[in-house]
């Protein structure tokens, strides 16, 4: 076995040294010694071993220690825990020996994360479901995950691109949500924008500098705002430091796809924390809402934009006040009110708890969480990604307090419908559930509660769970409830499906080969045929275009679009020649970038439908064969599934030069209605840049108009061109271009 030399041997001894600096003051000597004994056995363990990087393994569990120790606050249990994380997963060490030499307790965390090694395939989604279910007995096998997740994302420029935007996806479907319920905010943070920077490098960087460029006009507003609340909290001899923060370049990214506006458009990029040294024998909240009340006697407040977390916390115990006022220049400024300890668990979330509480009243504050999902969790039938997509749902979303007939609360997810709330009561409640009385008035199952609703649910005998409920069911236990009452119409529904999808097949004159089935998988984005089957049996799938779908050359079509798929062409010839003719080709090398051309004859891709990209957009591939892709705009929610579930098969890809092919595009267009404007957006469209249109749609309301353009589009490249022209046409406030290709 190969040892470390003397300069590697120094390097790890130097990073532990600064390690132990962060720690040093916090610990007695027993427990130093503790953490001194796990270190010595784990650098003993690794010797030799090194990362992608060149630098010795032992450096990553000294690291996400740090982590632990420093951003979490955890303690020597913890740590010890940390930096033996990997010994059993990658020595010849057992979870008996860890025990035998370090405790129960210790061992007990290093098995809850060698269970949760690897990549994240289907198995590491029952694991995490099974480690899910233990979350109770103890939250910081979670917490060291996330930390050694961080450190991973931090370390990540030495990994190959595929495994860049793999392990960047990966985060932001499950660590992310993670932290987030957690009340990790700082890491949270981190994690986004480390994964933003490695997912979509150019976005990053092209925010980064409109950031920069900014810096000098942000700062003087600052100070001007913040001098005349300074004094004010001076005067009234309030103990307090006031600081802004930015938007992380992350979050400015995303408001900018889901609203669809520009960088200049975000208004809130900057917030202002007011931080209080909270005096004794005075209630904190009282504190916060004086100094919200000296804030707002100087810059008047937004009406619909202040938020009390202090009064109702949010689940992961964030408090704290938020006010958005119109500061100088008519710039929005966020202004947050809170307390040292606020802040503290603002920053940290539970984490912080350990500082104020004991660990069992941290453990039950999670316990309302917990229980949200361990129904689910006990399901053993229910599918592992399925549940991951729910259990996401409940780890994101704000809270809202409802209350029952009676006057009790209840905490539900933002966005939760009157069968959520059903389902959160009880099974039978929710399976008979045919509407409610919110705040006494009549509405439908589908109706979403808001904040302080009360809620009288109604039931009759005769109601059944019906299939369209899972349309705007989110809770993850109102839709496992749901499934559940359908799992034993299941094997009825795989038949009817599989004689459905036989049929169509037959209807193309297409053999019923695995090679169609997984064309048809491929399409609808599922992951094999048993749940091809049970959705077409469920009404789920329109089984239509399927001679397209299998790359079959339709004369009559000039133009094709949507999911255009470029095939072999297939030549008669015996079994052993067709064979013969399968082994020439090419497999696709996932090292290297995917070349898109617009003549392609030995390798299959399709334009994925979620999304429908064009030539020129960001793209990236999914492997669905050897030698077929999946192409999905990089910001495809669809992608994110699969990033997580089977990056593995994600590969970079790349477009060549388009010309001949056209695709259908769709524009959106809005802006102020005058005589003749829709003439000069067709003369831009048809007559100046020559491009086909399939249809054009105007409605105009009260001087305002609204409008979508169907377009055929050689490549993005066109397209912005002709987007830059009609945002030049008077009247023309907003062009912005729609994934959805459906009139």
């Amino acid at each position: 076995m190969q040892h470390f030399n003397k300069a590697e041997i120094r390097q790890i001894e130097d990073r532990y040294q600064d390690f132990l600096k962060v720690i040093i003051e916090k610990f007695d000597k027993e427990r130093l010694s503790r953490i001194e004994k796990a270190f010595r056995f784990a650098n003993a363990a690794h010797d030799g071993i090194k990362r992608k990087s060149g630098e010795p393994y032992i450096i990553h569990p000294i690291a996400v220690a740090r982590i632990v120790a420093k951003d979490l606050g955890l303690g020597a249990t913890s740590i010890c825990a940390s930096i033996l994380h990997d010994v059993v997963e990658d020595t010849e060490y057992s979870i008996n020996d860890i025990e035998n030499m370090f405790g129960g307790k210790v061992a007990k965390i290093v098995d809850g994360l060698t269970k949760l090694s690897g990549d994240f395939d289907s198995r590491q989604a029952l694991t995490l479901k099974k480690m899910l279910m233990t979350l109770s007995d103890d939250v910081r096998v979670i917490l060291i995950k996330i930390a050694d997740r961080l450190h991973n994302m931090q370390t990540l420029d030495s990994m190959p691109p595929n495994k860049k935007i793999k392990i960047a996806g990966e985060t932001l479907y499950l660590y992310v949500p993670l932290a987030h319920r957690l009340g990790l905010y700082a890491i949270k943070s981190e994690l986004e924008e480390l994964s933003f920077k490695h997912k979509h490098a150019e976005e990053y960087n092209k925010i980064l500098l409109m950031l920069h460029n900014q810096e000098e006009k942000r700062n003087y507003l600052v100070n001007e705002f913040i001098r005349p609340i300074k004094e004010k909290l001076t005067d009234e001899k309030i103990d307090s430091t006031v600081t802004h923060r930015l938007k992380s370049s992350y979050s400015i990214w995303q408001k900018m796809q889901k609203k669809g506006v520009t960088f200049n458009e975000i208004y809130d990029i900057l917030a202002i924390r007011i931080v209080i040294k909270a005096k004794s024998g005075i209630s904190e909240k009282r504190q916060c809402f004086d100094v919200l009340s000296l804030v707002t006697d100087i810059y008047k407040p937004r009406p619909d934009r202040i938020r009390d977390w202090i009064t109702m916390p949010k689940a992961n115990g964030y408090e704290s006040l938020h006010v958005t006022v119109m500061g100088p220049q008519g710039k929005w400024v966020e202004v947050q009110i809170r307390t040292e300890r606020m802040d503290e668990v603002a920053e940290y979330g539970f984490a912080a708890h350990y500082r104020y509480k004991d660990i069992s009243t941290f453990e039950n504050e999670l316990e309302t969480w917990i229980a949200r999902i361990r129904e689910q969790l006990r399901n053993p039938d229910s599918d592992a990604f399925e549940f991951l997509d729910d259990f996401k749902l409940n780890l994101y979303a704000a809270e809202i307090n409802l209350f029952t007939p009676k006057g009790d609360m209840i905490s539900m997810p933002q966005g939760s419908t009157v069968i959520d709330f059903a389902y959160e009561i009880h099974t039978d409640l929710g399976n008979k559930c045919i509407g409610a009385k919110i705040n006494f008035k009549l509405v439908p199952i589908s109706h979403e509660l808001e904040n302080g609703d009360q809620v009288e649910i109604l039931t009759s005998e005769k109601q059944v769970p019906k299939l369209e409920w899972l349309k705007f069911a989110t809770t993850a236990k109102a839709r496992s409830k749901i499934k559940d009452a359908f799992k034993l119409e299941k094997k009825k529904h795989l038949e009817k499906g599989k004689t459905l999808v036989e049929e169509a097949l037959k209807a193309v004159k297409a053999p019923i080969t695995s090679n169609n089935l997984k064309k048809i998988i491929a399409h609808f984005n599922l992951n094999n045929k048993e749940q091809l089957y049970s959705e077409a049996g469920m009404g789920f799938l329109e089984l239509i275009n399927l001679d397209e779908i299998l790359g079959k050359k339709s004369p009559n079509k000039l133009v094709k679009y949507w999911n255009i798929t470029f095939s072999r062409k297939k030549k008669e010839g015996t079994e052993s020649q067709k064979k013969e003719e399968q082994a020439k080709l090419p497999k696709i090398d996932k090292r290297k970038p995917f070349l898109l051309k617009e003549a392609q004859d030995n390798i299959n891709y399709s334009l994925a439908k979620c999304c429908n990209p064009i030539p020129g957009d960001k793209v990236i591939g999914y492997l669905t064969t050897d030698d077929h892709v999946i192409i999905h705009k990089t910001g495809c929610k669809e992608v994110e599934k699969f990033l997580s579930s089977h990056g593995n098969r994600i590969i970079t890809a790349e477009w060549t030069r388009f010309k001949k092919q056209s695709y259908l595009t769709r524009l959106r267009l809005e802006g102020f209605d005058r005589i003749g404007i829709v003439n000069e957006v067709t003369n831009v469209v048809s007559k100046q840049l020559s491009i086909n249109m399939r249809a054009v749609k105007f409605d105009t309301h009260e001087g305002i108009f609204e409008g979508d353009l169907f377009l055929y589009i050689h490549n993005a490249e066109d397209l912005h061109q002709l987007i830059e022209r009609l945002e030049k046409i008077k009247g023309i406030d907003r062009v912005s271009r729609d994934e959805n290709l459906s009139d």
